[in-house]
């Protein structure tokens, strides 16, 4: 086991998709050879520089990278104590950070011949992302989202539709994340031989963890340039919201064999872990096998998937990204919580304080910040992730206070 503040220097993972216990591709033998396929593909993809060239060029000139990296000087001074820089994943094209790893994989689609494309989402982030890279490619495209999250995330499901893309509403289980990847599963296992699953998040089997986290890189390579360039040094602790965990282990994979970095994942609270209405897998969950992988998972004593809640459509997913659970055993990432209610006053506590308004799964790793802040000195600097902006959550939040759109 790795103690906190030692370096942290796998590459993972290893041939059979593992990061250490966890990761892995428990699925139907229908779908082996497709993620067979993947594998070799995405080896060559990478190895060749004019794939990653390619990536890169539509990074600048589509997505609009590199994303900026904001001083929240007035936070600062609120708080008292260290410097909170934001990676500003919202000003990318389509609002999040999602687009990065849809850019990629669309290649990838693109280089195996598959020209129908299948996604979940949850919050509708990476459906519009995935909806707008099969706009780019002229390919077909069928999103599901559970029938919770389409209506608490309407505007984002009249992108995706204007976009071109067939939304295909989930009413089985909570209707919401997990429900969704459930769906577009058993559509990839009937039309494996024309179909492209474009997986969202950290999670899913191999080599799917692996492949989204090197798209996702991109984050926390922009920031170590970013910050080196402008203060001379690596951060003090980056902090980022984890459901599935993309955006996160986008941040913190460039500065884990740094030891002097502390990483903090911040999951969803709900309504308190006492309550059991919360998704906070890690904080509150054992291991087990969903959706191809073995992770940290919300389960009853029979092993049956616990519903999972967050105030947060996307962070209400009932597991956490294979490579995640492997470092929180390894204690090189530690997970935090915030509270439905934490999140909404973090998400005011921003918009009132710069003038931005976050997604509600960002202003998780905003109230965590606002807690660890203060215990730091005023020569150190915190980076949070801010992995979407919040016009889709605007109908969320207003609930919340009793009011309607």
């Amino acid at each position: 086991m790795i103690t906190p503040g030692t370096a942290y220097t796998t590459e993972g993972p290893d041939a059979l998709g593992q990061f250490g216990r966890f990761g892995g591709a428990y699925m139907p033998e229908t779908l082996m050879p497709a993620l067979h396929e993947l594998r070799g593909v995405l080896a060559g993809a990478m190895a060749d520089p004019a794939f990653r060239g390619r990536y890169r060029q539509l990074l600048t000139d589509f997505v609009g990278r590199p994303s900026p990296l904001f001083l929240a000087k007035n936070l600062t001074r609120e708080l008292g104590g260290a410097q909170i820089f934001l990676k500003r994943e919202d000003l990318n094209h389509t609002g999040a950070h999602k687009i990065n790893n849809c850019v990629g994989q669309i290649l990838l689609a693109e280089r195996m011949g598959k020209r129908r494309i299948i996604a979940e989402t949850g919050a509708g982030q990476h459906g519009v992302a995935t909806a707008t890279v099969c706009a780019l490619f002229r390919m077909e495209c069928v999103v599901y989202m559970g029938a919770a999250d389409i209506a608490r995330q309407a505007p984002n499901v009249a992108r995706m539709r204007l976009l071109g893309a067939e939304v295909r509403a989930v009413h089985t289980g909570t209707a919401t994340l997990k429900d969704a990847m459930n769906e577009a599963l058993r559509d990839w296992i009937t039309r494996v031989d024309d179909t492209y699953y474009l997986l969202g998040t950290g999670a899913g089997p191999h080599p799917y963890p692996q492949m989204v986290r090197d798209f996702q890189r991109i984050i926390g390579e922009e920031t170590r340039e970013q910050l080196l360039a402008r203060c001379g040094r690596l951060p003090d602790a980056l902090v980022a919201c984890i459901g599935g965990g993309s955006n996160s282990i986008g941040l913190f994979h460039p500065f884990l064999a740094e030891p002097a970095v502390r990483c903090y994942g911040v999951e969803a609270g709900g309504l308190g872990l006492a309550s059991g209405k919360h998704a906070a897998c890690l904080s509150g969950g054992r291991p087990g096998v969903l959706h191809g992988n073995l992770t940290y998972l919300l389960q009853d004593d029979d092993g049956q998937i616990d519903d999972a809640h967050s105030v947060s459509a996307g962070l209400d997913y009932p597991g956490v990204g294979p490579e995640h659970a492997q470092l929180f055993e390894s204690n090189r990432v530690q997970y935090r919580v915030a509270t439905d209610d934490e999140a909404l006053a973090a998400f005011h506590w921003l918009t009132r304080g710069e003038g931005i308004l976050p997604a509600l799964k960002s202003a998780h790793a905003l109230a965590f910040a606002r807690r660890l802040v203060p215990t730091m000195t005023p020569e150190q600097i915190v980076v949070v992730g801010l992995s979407g902006r919040g016009d889709k959550d605007m109908a969320t939040v207003l609930h919340h206070q009793g009011e309607t759109v």
